[in-house]
């Protein structure tokens, strides 16, 4: 098995050590190495005895499952970056992936919120009934979490690791540890600041430990805040799943369309790349389209006008 392979392990090792892999990345590079030896079976017999054909076969097979592109290209990172190190660092002299061609990579514009839409929802916490087996200090968490998401465009792994000390009263910036356990500061709107000591009020939470609990007082995951988010959507108008993903979405579009430059967005997100974050300016170069489409008078693109 892949869990006793003393290679693979000192490549994990590497990550986080150095390069300050995630944990979830680390957990993906294990899983596409694992499948990739899995799939070997008995051919199997070292790592460096692995050849290009035996790369293309799998790539091969993945496009006949007809597995995302996502998927496929993620697999080979994990395999790319392994034959990397290894080269570097194992005294390994050919990489047999060298030559292997990936499928492109398809861009999905994000789906995002409108602002009513974004309103509503965060209206929701406190306009629905208490459960009576839930403390009364709940609906303020949920109102907080989804303020901090729409102000502050964090990931769902940073706001579950949100600690106490992370945003104090007063404060005008919350401190996000982000990918590769880089610390960001955010800035925070009076709403979603209010909310927090609001809530932080209601729940007598104490200076330290983590800042949004659950209701037996542990850590929220970040599975409990997607539950909460499918508790609100299905009492909204929202015609399509949400996830805190999609917030954050919402939050660069919503700068973007209000005229935001796009660096500073990308610095608001944590994006290490700008090219990450252009994918936003699609986004909003369709909605100005469709604004300009429908309130020009002589917009009518592809139809002749009446003589």
């Amino acid at each position: 098995m892949i869990g006793a392979d003393v290679l693979v392990r000192r490549f994990l090792d590497y990550l986080e050590a150095e390069r300050n892999a995630s944990p979830r990345t680390l957990e993906a590079y294990r899983r596409s190495l694992m499948q990739f030896r899995e799939w070997m079976g008995e051919r199997f017999a070292a790592w460096e005895s692995c050849a290009e054909d035996d790369f293309r076969a799998w790539l091969y097979e993945a496009m006949n499952l007809q597995l995302k592109t996502a998927t496929i290209r993620l697999r080979f990172a994990a395999l790319r970056a392994f034959y990397a190190w290894q080269m570097r660092r194992e005294g390994l002299s050919v990489n047999p992936l060298a030559d292997v061609s990936l499928p492109r990579a398809t861009q999905s514009l994000p789906v995002h919120l409108s602002l009513r839409q974004m309103e509503d929802l965060l209206a929701l916490p406190l306009q629905v009934p208490v459960d009576k087996k839930h403390p009364a200090w709940i609906p303020y968490r949920d109102a907080a979490i989804l303020e901090l998401f729409y102000a502050c465009g964090i990931r769902l792994s940073e706001l579950v690791g949100l600690n106490a000390d992370a945003l104090q009263r007063g404060d005008d910036c919350v401190r996000v540890m982000g990918k590769g356990r880089k610390v960001r500061l955010v800035p925070v709107g009076d709403y979603a600041r209010e909310a927090v000591e609001k809530y932080r009020e209601m729940a007598a939470l104490p200076t330290s430990g983590p800042l949004f609990i659950s209701r037996l007082g542990r850590r929220m995951s970040g599975r409990s805040v997607q539950q909460m988010l499918d508790k609100y959507l299905q009492i909204s108008d929202i015609p399509f799943h949400i996830s805190p993903h999609k917030l954050r979405h919402t939050f660069a579009t919503h700068l973007l369309d209000a005229g935001a430059d796009l660096r500073a967005v990308q610095e608001l997100l944590g994006h290490a790349s700008l090219s990450t974050t252009q994918i936003y300016t699609h986004v909003t170069k369709t909605r100005m389209k469709e604004v300009y489409r429908q309130a020009h008078p002589r917009a009518d693109w592809g139809e002749e006008e009446e003589l």
